[in-house]
């Protein structure tokens, strides 16, 4: 499916707003939208959408309440939006029919790849080839990353960084450009983002982050993903 339909309910306007222009940008262009479960229900029933993304508190209801009614007429994933950290909550959302959870605050851009792996695992979107680099590989959605075969845990940032450094292998990347490619802005000299982002990938890609493999640092230069 080309343009799949995605249905957003969440009664934070500006939330709205964001997550649109954000899914706009990863290429979805049927995006509809409500913010109340009433609304949200006729949505589903006249746009048949075919992924829905739901916030759990609405102004005349619940996004649990929206899901089991959608439930009883579809399978598409749902992904639900929640203030909620607590695994209960979670659990629940799950168990009554949800495939993600993604607790509030969150960037749009993170809540886009999570769309694209649902969709992608329903069969609404072809798989991708992969960006194969060493012992990683990327689908070119750039929403999974895995090494040796098993799936990476990665936040939207990290797996920023990833794409840079897959299709520059070998090669170093000043944190100027790593910046301005991740974060989408202009680079005024921040060391610290670039570095606390870099030791979190490393702790989930290297043996021993102390002792990097994989990302190297090139003193006054930047890093180089290293693989043979």
């Amino acid at each position: 499916m080309k343009n799949p339909r995605i249905l957003v309910v969440d009664d934070e306007r500006d939330l709205l707003h964001l997550m649109t222009v954000a899914l706009q940008k990863e290429g979805f262009k049927q995006i509809e939208t409500a913010e109340t479960v009433a609304g949200g229900w006729d949505a589903f029933q006249s746009f048949k959408p075919d992924i829905a993304i739901l916030d759990i508190m609405l102004p005349d209801g619940d996004g649990y309440e929206l899901c089991r009614k959608i439930r009883e007429r579809s399978n598409i994933p749902i992904l639900f939006l929640s203030a909620k950290s607590e695994e209960i909550d979670k659990i629940l959302g799950l168990s009554i029919g949800g495939d993600d959870y993604i607790t509030k605050p969150f960037s749009p851009k993170e809540v886009a790849f999570r769309v694209k792996a649902q969709l992608r695992r329903a069969g609404y979107i072809e798989q991708e080839q992969r960006i194969a680099v060493g012992p990683f590989k990327m689908n070119q959605t750039e929403t999974e990353v895995t090494h040796d075969g098993t799936i990476l845990s990665l936040t939207a940032k990290e797996i920023g960084l990833m794409a840079c450094f897959m299709k520059h292998p070998n090669q170093i990347l000043s944190k100027e450009t790593l910046f301005e490619q991740v974060w989408g802005e202009e680079f005024f000299g921040d060391d610290n983002t670039v570095m606390v982002h870099m030791r979190r990938l490393r702790e989930k890609i290297e043996t021993d982050p102390s002792q990097p493999k994989f990302i190297k640092t090139i003193k006054g230069l930047g890093y180089k993903f290293q693989v043979e």
